[in-house]
């Protein structure tokens, strides 16, 4: 695989960064000097970058938080207010994540699975008031 050029940076195969030193026409000296000084100092580090991009993934207890600030811990919640369990999930983003039937009529494991989903797709935001918890 050839390097792609862009400016005096050219990202090489394997996820690693090559830095130009080497001016060309167009570029001004103080870049060529920038460009420079930042290869020198970031030779001695040598590391490679790692960067996350996995999805979102809540621990067990920090579901059980959530559970308790939407539904005071009741994992079979059904207040008659449109939405049903203990993280309290619409009927439609239940069943588009997954679910089967109602949440509250299902395994408090069986609603984190499909939480999951749900925070994977759309962040602690699903859950405007207790999202903090994640």
């Amino acid at each position: 695989m050839r390097d792609r050029t862009v400016g005096a940076l050219r990202a090489a195969p394997a996820g690693t960064l090559t830095i130009s030193t080497e001016r060309t026409p167009s570029m001004p000296k103080s870049i060529t000097r920038l460009l420079g000084g930042l290869a020198a100092s970031t030779a001695a580090v040598a590391a490679p970058l790692v960067v996350s991009t996995g999805t979102a993934h809540a621990a067990s207890g920090d579901w059980d938080a959530v559970a308790q600030c939407e539904s005071g811990g009741n994992w079979s919640a059904n207040t008659g207010n449109g939405y049903y369990g203990g993280l309290q999930f619409s009927a439609g983003t239940w069943s588009a994540h997954g679910g089967s039937g109602l949440p509250h009529n299902n395994s408090r494991e069986e609603q984190i699975r499909v939480a999951e989903g749900v925070l994977a797709s759309s962040g602690p935001g699903a859950w405007p008031s207790c999202g903090q918890y994640l």
